[in-house]
């Protein structure tokens, strides 16, 4: 019989992290993430519920922070185990991982000066950058479909979740004392309605399903209506000769962001404007997703080649980059006509922070959030209504006019996420994890109201047998 303890992500949507203990294939981790809501450091804070030198292996869904800044912390407390990713993903780890970690070091710096001035001992780092090689040094990536032998009698396969590059469903088929079971583990299911990527591969028998829930209780606004409510937005900030703030996350958004700016720009409507992608890990996000151009939605490929897409730079002509921070600081001094894209997005490290000591005082100046916004987090606070924050050590007013998008979203609605669960065929036990209890709750109402599918909610620290 297998167990599984629920560590992370447990009617919250970040920290995904699900420890699974098996004779078939020993004790295994479904993602290592980071807890997102507080400071880049705050991240790192948190213990493990259990000894890191006791995984014998990390199975990763996707390259997201919430669901891989962990491995660092795992591979520096003795985790020495493979990391089963997919090509892709192993791709993005490289960027994302090292970028975390640099965030993490600089904040530290900064933290121990203060407490020198302060007269107190410096903090230890508790990650560095060699734990993000150990890490990549640790992964085995495969395609999807391809079976992989995992321990003594598992065997893996990784689905095409549609979420982002690389972002897979994990299956994972266990044979325990001639008995084969199968737990199937969503991972973030992507929103059909995006451009670039492709819909999340159905799949039609476990006995186990892990389904996420971050839009559990909603489903998005149309996706036509939503890029029309876009256009007219930079419209109204065109017309009040400011400047536009986008916190977006590097992988994924940014590169949906940047298609859609493309597709303005040929219909003749970002005349007037310049767009600055002002993040270092978006751009080098960004040159991952052309090479792995063939994992994308044909159809989104189809319609680039409409317009002669032969390179970003040509597409999107008025696009910026820049990546160093003497570039990122000059944007200071622009006056409008500006679409600033900048990390991290639910604002909780990244350069987006500077952009919004420097402008979100000012009532010419428009946010526009276009993905989820976690508990506790800045962007959540600004999405709620908050009149002020505190930035570097000074209160900032909040007149800036804060918009949201909910149609670029990369996770699957409602709808979408009751379709993709009712593919199985044989009534799996049906877990919902990542996603806070109130989206969750009425996801489960809805499955049981509509389709008599019973849910189990877990809590954090929670352990079940399958």
């Amino acid at each position: 019989m297998a167990t599984i303890h629920f560590h992370g992500a447990a009617q919250q949507v970040t920290g995904s992290c699900h420890l699974l203990e098996s004779s078939a294939i020993g004790t295994v981790l479904l993602d290592c993430g980071i807890e997102q809501g507080g400071s880049e450091n705050e991240f790192y804070d948190k213990q493990f519920a259990f000894n890191p030198q006791s995984i014998d292996a990390v199975i990763l869904s996707h390259a997201h922070l919430d669901h891989s800044g962990m491995l660092t912390k795992l591979v520096r407390q003795g985790f020495h185990g493979h990391i089963y990713c997919t090509h892709a993903t192993k791709a993005l780890l490289a960027v994302l991982l090292k970028d975390a970690v640099s965030i993490y070091l600089h904040d530290l710096e900064r933290e121990n000066i203060r407490r020198a001035r302060a007269g107190d001992s410096p903090l230890p780092a508790v990650i560095d950058k060699p734990d993000v090689d150990k890490v990549l040094s640790l992964c085995q990536s495969y395609d999807y479909l391809e079976r992989i032998s995992i321990g003594k009698a598992g065997v893996l396969t990784f689905r095409d979740a549609g979420h982002i590059l690389g972002s897979a469903i994990v299956e994972l088929a266990l044979t325990e004392r001639g008995e084969r079971k199968v737990l199937v583990f969503s991972g973030d299911l992507g929103n059909p309605d995006t451009v670039l990527m492709k819909p999340p591969v159905p799949l039609y028998h476990a006995d186990l399903l892990l389904m996420e829930g971050t839009y559990g209780d909603r489903d998005h606004r149309d996706y036509g209506k939503t890029c029309d409510q876009f256009a007219a937005i930079l419209e109204r900030a065109k017309q009040q000769g400011g400047t536009v703030l986008i916190p977006s996350f590097a992988v994924g958004r940014t590169q949906e962001l940047l298609f859609h700016l493309g597709c303005l720009y040929h219909e003749g409507k970002l005349n007037g404007w310049q767009v600055f992608l002002d993040s270092p890990m978006a751009i080098a996000v960004t040159e991952i997703y052309d090479r792995w151009a063939s994992l994308l939605d044909k159809q989104a490929m189809h319609h680039l080649a409409k317009y002669r897409y032969e390179s970003l730079e040509a597409f999107l002509p008025n696009l910026h980059l820049t990546p160093d921070a003497e570039q990122s600081m000059a944007l200071n001094r622009i006056q409008g006509g500006a679409i600033i894209i900048a990390g991290s997005g639910m604002c909780t490290g990244g350069r987006i922070r500077q952009h919004f000591k420097h402008r979100l005082w000012r009532t010419d100046t428009t946010v526009i959030f276009v993905g989820f916004q976690a508990r506790n987090s800045l962007g959540r606070l600004l999405v709620d209504g908050v009149k002020r924050i505190k930035l570097f050590g000074e209160q900032i007013a909040v007149k800036a006019n804060i918009e949201t998008l909910g149609g670029f979203s990369a996770h699957a609605g409602q709808t979408q996420l009751i379709e993709w669960q009712q593919h199985f065929k044989n009534n799996p036990r049906t877990v919902l994890v990542h996603g806070e209890a109130k989206a969750l709750e009425a996801l489960a109402e809805k499955l049981w109201q509509d389709h008599q599918v019973k849910v189990h909610i877990p809590q954090l620290g929670e352990q079940m047998s399958f």
